[in-house]
């Protein structure tokens, strides 16, 4: 195991020194961002966030479907946005679900709805998003043989991994419950 993850790590350096020594021009960043906002737009609209970034960026991975980690997760997105509203200060949080981890957004199957809408329609509006990996999506609708409904309160990223992934790199700050 230890050779996969520095294979793994190699692989991200080598990415990273690749895309700093070949930037991409003006028209390929605009339409990279085009290319990005049509398979991210949410099936409801959300609530606009400032155009200034908050102060403080976190982004939860939920990768299982246990209900425990769900609401674990949804926990400390609670306890991070009222410890920084305490303090005056803003701050954002998104919960990116992936793998059996889906099943959080997932209108048919999600155990935390309630708490979900709660936060975002009541406690939290335009402070908590919550990303849905289209990756995962699409293997359960091929596996299951139908179209899965999430909840209004999601939007689909073609890959959960993946925009996580690129929070992070826009200096967003990473928890796994």
């Amino acid at each position: 195991m230890p050779d996969a993850r520095i294979h793994i790590v190699t692989a991200m350096i080598a990415t990273f020194a690749i895309s700093s020594a070949y930037p991409m021009t003006s028209m390929q960043q605009q339409q990279g961002s085009v290319s990005a906002a049509r398979t991210m737009v949410p099936k409801k609209q959300a609530t606009a966030r400032p155009d200034k970034p908050a102060a403080h960026r976190l982004v939860i991975q939920v990768n299982q479907n246990d209900s425990a980690v769900m609401n674990l997760a949804l926990n400390n997105a609670t306890n991070v946005l009222d410890y920084y509203r305490k303090k005056g200060e803003e701050a954002d949080v998104e919960i990116v679900a992936f793998g059996p981890g889906l099943h959080m957004l997932r209108k048919d199957t999600t155990p935390v709805a309630d708490r979900i809408h709660a936060m975002t329609e009541l406690a939290f509006p335009s402070k908590i998003r919550f990303a849905a990996c289209g990756v995962t999506r699409e293997g359960m609708e091929k596996k299951e043989g139908k179209p899965l409904e999430l909840l209004p309160e999601a939007s689909m990223v073609p890959s959960g991994v993946v925009h996580m992934m690129e929070l992070q790199e826009k200096g967003w700050s990473y928890v796994r419950p």
